[in-house]
């Protein structure tokens, strides 16, 4: 892993470990089965074209991949507990110091939808509304008060700070979401921000991560002189107090838009809301001598995954 600095490698992944605070697309996607320590990138897109460009030296494909397994998310006057998240992402490094993100087919994000505490009952009741109220009246079957709560992308990665990726207390990026409810009552296209209009994390680092190295052969197996380097940061929490968060739309044809907003607090200002992601593992992997694979250092690194694939 000559070809670009170690320092510039550990700060890309202290980037992308934020990445996966409480970041879904839905119930998490059945994926690649992979051999030893090649397992954490399971949904790796080796076969970008844009990975399978890179030629070791001024252009270098890696692999992230980051989870957790708890957290949870403020918005106004509710807290959702959030499930198992997956980010996985292909990133090439550029000897010009920046970097191109590929995601996987499926998306980048995937993750548990988390079901919201007390669900329409706790969201919407009791109103002195006659419609809501009405509603209210008829939550007594537990799959029609059940809400489910997912956090989406609603825009692409920005303001990456490779600076505050050494450290804690800064902004590492921007990342625009939006929070996708859904229950009987609500419909399906419920959501608490929108693409014109997201949710913007900038997640930051709370506590240093631990970081150790593994070396391992082309197929997975740990192998202290393998072709494959692999970092993992391990212990890290992340988090972010500073967004504002919109009212929601969609919910119910529009017509309970007034009533999610008024019970949840929506919309909210920035400072009084929060998201933290509890004890993340990150896993960022590439060749271990990616110039010594020139020029096609993209090429072997998918070879070398789908050698891994049990």
């Amino acid at each position: 892993m000559r070809s670009v600095s170690n320092r510039t490698r550990i700060g890309l992944l202290a980037a992308f470990t934020a990445f996966s605070a409480v970041l879904s697309t839905g119930s998490a996607a059945a994926a690649t089965e992979l051999n030893g320590d090649w397992a954490p990138f399971d949904r790796c897109p080796v076969d970008a074209p844009a990975m399978l460009a890179a030629d070791g030296i001024t252009n270098i494909a890696t692999c992230i991949s980051s989870s957790s397994v708890t957290g949870s998310i403020t918005l106004g006057k509710s807290q959702v507990p959030t499930g198992n998240s997956d980010l996985q992402l292909g990133v090439i490094q550029h000897s010009n110091g920046t970097t191109t993100l590929v995601a996987p087919p499926e998306g980048a994000l995937t993750a548990d939808p988390a079901v919201v505490p007390g669900g329409l009952l706790g969201l919407m009741c009791p109103s002195a509304i006659p419609f809501v109220s009405a509603i209210c009246r008829q939550l007594t079957d537990n799959n029609l008060n059940r809400i489910t709560a997912t956090i989406e992308p609603a825009g692409a990665p920005r303001d990456f700070n490779m600076v505050a990726a050494f450290s804690t207390g800064e902004p590492i990026l921007t990342l625009p979401v939006r929070i996708h409810l859904k229950n009987p009552f609500l419909g399906d296209k419920c959501f608490i921000g929108t693409t014109a209009n997201p949710v913007l994390l900038k997640p930051q680092n709370l506590n240093a991560p631990t970081l150790s190295l593994q070396r391992f052969a082309a197929d997975g197996t740990p192998d202290d002189e393998g072709e494959m380097g692999r970092y993992t940061f391990a212990g890290a929490d992340q988090g972010d107090a500073t967004f504002a968060v919109p009212g929601a739309s969609g919910c119910g044809a529009g017509l309970l838009d007034w009533a999610v907003n008024l019970k949840t607090g929506l919309p909210s200002a920035a400072g009084k809301n929060g998201v933290k992601l509890n004890d993340t593992s990150t896993y960022f992997g590439s060749p271990y001598d990616p110039a010594g694979l020139a020029p096609d250092e993209g090429k072997k690194l998918s070879e070398f995954w789908h050698s891994a694939v049990r």
